[in-house]
């Protein structure tokens, strides 16, 4: 797991190779990842957008951006935090995330970014 706090709020990822929705033979490798954000800042705050970029060890970087998370904007008070499932396929079996999510302060409507920590994703058989 890694985790990064950006402004009070904390950011942790979980990676797993999917082996069972992965197609080697067809450079087709399926990921999971579950990221927690938890607010232990002192204000009441919302995540409005998402900003990924994807390495993959063969491709160009590419960017994914949109809004929320897994069509969600959580709202969290301090101290409650927010988790979702989410997913990403690569060509390679080796890659890496990371990203920023946009959060706005609900008391002034101030927005920030808020650093998502870059994990590495490998299939488990890529290692020998």
């Amino acid at each position: 797991m890694v985790t990064e706090i950006t402004q009070g709020v904390k950011v942790s990822v979980e990676t797993e190779y999917q082996p069972a929705y992965s197609s080697p033979s067809q450079y087709h490798y399926v990921f999971t990842y579950r990221v927690t954000i938890e607010n232990q800042g002192e204000n009441t705050i919302q995540l409005l957008r998402r900003c990924w970029l994807i390495h993959d060890a063969t491709l160009i970087p590419r960017e994914v951006e949109g809004e929320g998370v897994v069509g969600q904007q959580p709202i969290l008070e301090p101290g409650q935090y927010h988790q979702y499932v989410s997913g990403c396929n690569l060509k390679s079996g080796i890659g890496k995330m990371g990203g920023t999510f946009l959060m706005e302060r609900i008391v002034d409507g101030d927005r920030f970014n808020v650093i998502i920590p870059e994990f590495i994703m490998v299939a488990p058989f890529k290692l020998n």
